[in-house]
């Protein structure tokens, strides 16, 4: 499907009087600022209002689309505190609900990142939803401001720059510091005005112009992984406008952002203790050891014969680190995780192995823009895009979580290295937010009451069972359904009939479960999920395709 440029359009229509709401929805809503910074509360007000009175003017997406898939251009203010200044792209989208009669209002998606596009949103949520929630819904899609169509920023970064989860070493640690450095200062160079307003609270807000121009009193949303802290900082500035939230593979708030990136470490360990264990309940069939010690020697044996000696893989080298970060996201599925370290040991014995198996642990050192292709399609669309608008979000959102000396990066990396030994150096080592500008806004604190169902698999490979009930928690008013033994990043819809029928119910309703849910995975389910894992979705997949450095 090609992909063109959407020109902005602008038309005046929808009514003013939602401006109001719009402008100070919550006292939490409005920017943090000081008086000389932005614009006095009635100039605001009219500025807002121009925002508001946009009139979308939809026309068909692409020739090669389904005709009921439209999109249009709209203008947001790129800085709220002055929204009478600098405007920006936000392309959005829509799918009408298919019987206007039984029509609730609009459901707006978002499927992860920080800088992943969601324009095609709705046409996954068309070919996966059950027919009775199209009925009751318009299915909206957007790119997040600086993502995709949306204005979107880069850093004019190098390809080798994107690969920004690196493991510790004595040896290159002032290499990595220096790249990190380079990195922040080629962002600040390159997009400085912009990035410090690609926020998720601007985001939101974004969010919140959307749905009154589109003459809405409130929202329904899905948002998977960052889309499900997205949705949470949504309830926060704007509590009366959420209606139906589902928050699916969820992130811990209070851990945006680095101590979410170190979750992916701390979930790693359980998820390896139950690998070890699985594989030495089959021996017999796969002989890596008939226990799960000597299954736990057979892996780090490898790894110690790749660091001292890379292991071939098709004419490419594959380092022990390369083992350690690729068997990260494996041990999720305990037979994929198996099959894989079976391959790996026939190519350390010189034997012909298979490289599909071994996609994941074939080199550390590629770019860290896998995914990042429904951005980057576009020929307006910058290559790093995705890379610079995650940066963007990961630094800007919350700069007080990241240290600025280098040391304490390397101290972390050490220590959890020793404590999480396949991934914690990789997680905890110096990142670009070590040297970006302060953020703009402090860090939003997500604490309320709104109505909303997050949902979790036990076994997920991104956001680990732990940092769904953070967010469960966080949300008091929200019911949590959990998938027993589930795997994989993304939950609904996977044809599991106890999963699906809550979600489905609680869209179509807004009835919440009446105390916290608890589904069994199925062995369909499962393999639905890595079926999902691992194709090539459309950027519009309810269940996006994930790359391995995104949430």
């Amino acid at each position: 499907m090609r992909r063109r440029r959407l020109a902005p359009l602008l038309a005046v229509g929808v009514t003013a009087t939602l401006a109001p709401a719009l402008a100070t929805p919550t006292a939490t809503a409005a920017p943090a600022t000081t008086p000389s910074a932005t614009s006095s509360p009635a100039t605001a007000k009219v500025a807002l209002d121009r925002y508001v009175k946009q009139k979308p003017r939809w026309k068909r997406c692409e020739a090669d689309a389904p005709a009921e898939f439209e999109c249009a251009t709209i203008k947001v203010p790129l800085d709220y505190r002055v929204p009478g200044g600098k405007r920006i792209d936000l392309a959005i989208s829509r799918i009408k609900s298919t019987v206007p009669d039984q029509r609730r209002g609009v459901l707006l998606s978002n499927p992860g990142g920080p800088g992943g596009p969601g324009l095609y949103m709705p046409l996954g949520m068309q070919e996966r939803l059950p027919a009775s929630a199209l009925a009751k819904y318009d299915l909206i899609g957007f790119d997040p401001r600086g993502v995709g169509r949306s204005s979107p920023v880069s850093c004019g970064l190098e390809p080798e720059e994107e690969n920004w989860l690196r493991p510790y070493k004595a040896e290159t640690f002032d290499k990595d510091v220096a790249w990190a450095r380079d990195v922040a200062t080629k962002c600040e160079e390159k997009a400085g005005d912009t990035l410090a307003h690609i926020t998720t609270r601007n985001t939101a807000r974004d969010m919140d112009l959307l749905r009154a121009i589109l003459g809405e009193k409130k929202i329904s949303y899905v948002g998977y992984s960052y889309g499900t802290y997205l949705g949470a900082v949504y309830t926060q500035l704007f509590p009366r406008r959420a209606d139906r939230f589902v928050l699916d593979s969820a992130v811990d708030p209070a851990r945006a952002w680095r101590g979410m990136i170190q979750w992916w470490a701390e979930g790693a360990e359980p998820a390896f203790d139950r690998w070890t264990g699985w594989a030495a309940e089959r021996s017999e069939t796969y002989g890596l050891g008939d226990t799960p010690k000597k299954v736990d020697r057979t892996f780090w044996d490898l790894v110690a014969q790749a660091d001292e000696k890379p292991i071939e893989l098709e004419g490419q080298p594959v380092t022990g680190d390369d083992i350690r970060s690729g068997m990260r996201g494996a041990v999720f599925s305990p037979r994929e995780a198996t099959e894989a370290i079976v391959e790996l040991r026939k190519a350390a014995s010189g034997e012909p192995a298979s490289a599909k198996k071994l996609a994941a642990f074939a080199g550390s050192e590629r770019p860290g823009t896998a995914g990042a292709g429904a951005a980057a399609d576009a020929a307006e669309t910058p290559s790093d895009n995705m890379t610079a608008s995650f940066w963007a979000v990961a630094c800007g959102d919350n700069s007080a979580a990241w240290s600025r000396d280098p040391e304490s990066y390397r101290r972390d990396a050490i220590e959890d290295k020793g404590r999480y030994p396949l991934y914690g150096d990789f997680a905890s080592s110096i990142k670009p937010c070590a040297f970006w500008d302060k953020s703009a806004e402090p860090a939003t604190k997500v604490n309320n009451k709104v109505r909303s169902l997050v949902v979790q698999n036990e076994w997920d490979s991104q956001t680990p069972l732990p940092s769904g009930q953070a967010l469960h928690a966080a949300l008091k008013g929200s019911k949590m359904l959990t998938v027993l033994g589930g795997e994989g990043h993304g939950v609904y819809p996977n044809g599991n009939a106890c999963t699906d029928g809550t979600v489905t119910g609680y869209l179509l309703t807004g009835k919440l479960p009446a105390k916290d849910v608890t589904c069994e995975a199925t062995a369909e389910s499962n393999a639905e999920a890595r079926k999902n894992q691992k194709r090539d979705a459309l950027p519009g997949s309810p269940l996006p395709d994930r790359a391995p450095d995104r949430f």
